[in-house]
Parts: structure tokens; sequence; C-alpha cells
């Protein structure tokens, strides 16, 4: 008979009020449990509250609906056994590698004795077995992630959240951690009973996890749970780990059948003023195009090759992916890129013509752009406040997303030539748009 789970999520909701007394809705009917003897990661983009479900469970915030039991009792505050990795370590600055590491077991109420054994033998476990009298400023950022680690290792925890512990390291030294980290799991090295991973890129959560949580955005929500039966160490040329790899692609660029829309995002970017709009600059876009019209592309590519061969996560791919399917210069689809017509003439014009062709298909697809530059073609002085704007946003959504929602339109709006934008003055013109 199986034993019970060490975790179980149910129909968990949170949502946080907004301006117009509306509810942003972060996380919906979120489901699973977690057992004994597990990685499991939750994967998804940006915004798809993966990191506020982390939260939940270590108890530092509270749901909106449902219920968060560990080893059958309900979680309602930072419980005793569950323990937490940062993308910052987060270190005192003020406190050698010895002292960080003590501090979580100080509020035990240990003797003295003990705090010290279990400190010193955690930052040996972890590979600092010398540095016990250094300052984090004397570390490099993967030492100091490290001592993070260490920190939420030495409280003996049954579970450890750890969210994207590796995404602020460079690529050798995250590949390190990771390695290390999973050799200590496997020889049961690690006083862990099992381990929730956030992250956003699809390899991390196929070469870590036993499971994998496929997340929505707009509100987060599980739209699959997948099973990696490869066997560690895993070998990520292997066929069995690309063709995983492909499958999750697939997966967060299906669409539902008959739409014209991926199911992933309720709404889809740029069909309307209430659109949440990525941060992605027009040099992003523009090179996206630039790599897919060349070989060994020649208009169309696998997600998963061209963002390997890009050095790209999720985060910074589907963005630029999604922002250039909104624009019409590619079609995603089943894992999927292709240039549109337009996209491919677009990537192989001249600087003008690629101006006029991107303002064309920015006014023409981009609710917001087209009517900032409605607004300002309307006005004698063809001038309006950056707040005139701002304020119809936040009508729609939060004061933050309504910011970078701004900041992401003048950029496309700028490169464009579609208007201008002075932030000395804060206000919108049509002074040098051709």
């Amino acid at each position: 008979m199986a034993s019970d789970p060490l975790l179980e999520v149910h129909q968990v909701r949170r949502a946080f009020p907004k301006a117009d007394h509306g509810e942003l809705i972060v996380l919906d009917g979120v489901d699973f449990t977690l057992a004994e003897g597990q990685i499991v990661g939750l994967l998804g983009r940006s915004g798809s509250g993966k990191s506020t479900l982390l939260r939940l469970i270590a108890g530092l915030a509270r749901p909106t609906a449902g219920r968060i039991s560990y080893m059958g009792k309900p979680v309602n505050g930072p419980a005793a056994g569950i323990a937490m990795v940062f993308q910052s370590s987060a270190l005192f600055p003020w406190l050698t590698v010895l002292e960080n590491v003590q501090i979580g077991l100080e509020a035990l109420g240990l003797p003295e004795s003990e705090i010290r054994r279990r400190a010193l033998a955690a930052i040996d476990l972890i590979g600092l077995d010398g540095f016990e009298s250094a300052y984090p400023r004397e570390l490099s950022g993967g030492m100091r992630q490290r001592v993070g680690f260490a920190r939420a290792l030495v409280v003996h925890p049954n579970i450890l959240l750890m969210d994207e512990p590796f995404s602020a390291l460079d690529v050798l030294t995250a590949e390190n951690l990771r390695s290390d980290f999973l050799d200590l799991w496997s020889e049961g090295q690690l006083p862990l009973k099992a381990v929730i991973l956030v992250t956003h890129s699809i390899e991390e959560a196929v070469f870590m996890c036993d499971r994998i949580l496929v997340f929505s955005t707009n509100p987060g929500r599980i739209v699959n749970e997948m099973t990696v039966g490869l066997t560690h160490p895993r070998d990520r040329l292997s066929p069995e780990f690309r063709q995983l790899v492909e499958r999750i692609y697939v997966e967060l660029t299906m669409r539902a059948p008959g739409s014209g829309r991926t199911p992933r995002a309720e709404h889809f970017p740029g069909t309307g003023i209430g659109s949440i709009l990525p941060t992605v600059s027009a040099s992003l876009l523009t090179g996206l195009t630039e790599a897919l019209a060349e070989p060994p592309y020649n208009g169309a590519a696998d997600l998963p090759a061209i963002a390997s061969s890009l050095h790209m996560d999720v985060d910074d791919l589907f963005p630029v992916a999604e922002t250039l399917q909104m624009l019409r210069l590619v079609e995603v689809e089943g894992g999927d890129i292709r240039l549109t017509e337009v996209g491919k003439q677009l990537a192989v014009a001249p600087l003008d013509e690629r101006k006029r062709l991107f303002q064309r298909n920015l006014l023409s697809y981009v609710a917001l752009a087209a009517h900032i530059r409605r607004v300002l073609d309307e006005r004698a002085a063809h001038r309006a406040p950056r707040s005139r704007f701002l304020d119809e946003l936040e009508d729609h959504m939060t004061t933050a997303a309504a910011e970078q929602t701004l900041r992401a339109v003048i950029g496309w709006g700028r490169y464009a030539e579609a208007f201008a934008y002075d932030d000395n003055t804060q206000t919108f013109s049509l002074e040098n748009p051709t």
C-alpha cells in the first residue's frame, strides 16, 4: 500500500485585489500531491504563479481558496520540515559563511555545540569546507548559492523548495551546481525526502525532475503533468531526452482545436487595450526573424533547436516568439515556429523598409499602439501625456503590469517611428514619426 503523500495541494486559488475593485487571479484550481523520493518541477512562463505557489506551500502566504496540507496537517504558517532556497542567495553580508548557515538553527533553540556541528557538516556537504570564515563578498555567485543551499539543508527539512536557484548563475556554474545536487540526492546524502523545483527552463526540468507540472498563465493552472522515466545521470543529447524536451515545447505552444490562439494565454497579447504586453526589444524581434530566415532554418525551425542555438530559455524565447506571432510575423504551433510572408520580407529588408513593415503590422495588430497613434492624430497639437494611457491600462491590470505594457509599446513605437515619447516630460507626440 502506498504511503500517504508528504504534501497535498487541493484546489488552491490565489487572487489579489485590483484598483477597479476586481481581482487579479494568479493561481486557480491548482491540484497536486508530493510523495517521498520525488523531485517535482513546476514549469511555466513568468506570470504563471509558480513562485507564488511555492510561497503558499512554505507558509509565507495564505491561499485565497483551497487548502495545502503537509504530512496531514494544514499549512497555516511557516512549517517545520519545509525549507526554501531562493533565486539569489540572500545572505547577510556582515556574517561569515558559518554564521550565515548557523542562523537557521539558532531559532530552533539547539545547544551551541549541536548548531556548530550541523552547520559545519552542511558546509562540508555542499563543497565549501575551508570557507567557513569567509564573508559573502569574498565568494563567487556559485559559492554564495551553495551557502544558500547549506542554510536550507542544515535544518534537515523533509521538503526542499527551490525557486529558480540556478537562474542567476552563469551556464557552467549552474550546470556544476545542478550536477552536484543530483549526485548528493541520488546517493542519499541529502537530509531530504522530496524536492519541488520552480524553473522556466525545459531542459533543466527534464534534467532534474521525476515529474513535471506544466503551468499556464493568466491565471496559473496545471495544464499537464509529465513523468520523466529517465535514469540518472541523464544525457542531454540522448534521443529520449530530446524527445521529451520537444514534447514539452509542443505542449507549451499547442493551440485549442478550431481557435486562432494558444489556450495557455487567456488574453492573447495585442487583441485589446487590456492585454499585458511583454517587454521585448525590437532588436530581439528583428534578430529572431533574421535567424529564422538564414540557413539552416530557411524560414522554419523547431523551437527547441533554435532555443538551443541561441542559448535561450522559455522565459527568453517565448515572449519574443509570441510577440512576433502577435505582429503576424511568425506562426507558432506544435513546437514549431515559421516566418509568415511579411516576416520573410522584414527579415531581409533594408532598414527603412523593415521599419515600414514593422509599423504597418504594429498599428494593425497591437491595439494599444493603434490607440496611442489615433489619439495623437486626432489632437491638434499631436501630443498626449503618459498618464492618459496609463490610467486606461490600470482599469484592466495592475499598476506594475500597466507600466510594463506601456514600456513595451513605447519601445516598439519608437523603433517603428509610429510615435515619439519624451521621458523627461512623459509625453507622447508625433514629432518624428515617418
